[in-house]
């Protein structure tokens, strides 16, 4: 499977619960952090979820 690459780029405070808990479940916890995650559509729903507030690149 190919891999992603998603960083973080907007702070999710202020934001409701429920993409804060998406962000955290990407394993992202910091702004500017940049994560690694299998390209699948479990990863996909979860980044469009939060997608104003990620940037994902093609690793």
């Amino acid at each position: 499977m190919a891999k992603i690459q998603i960083t973080l780029k907007r702070s999710v405070i202020g934001r409701p619960e429920d993409q804060k808990v998406t962000v955290k479940t990407l394993g992202l916890k910091k702004l500017n952090q940049t994560v690694e995650q299998e390209d699948n559509a479990a990863i996909r729903g979860m980044i469009n979820k939060v997608s104003h507030l990620v940037e994902v690149k093609e690793a």
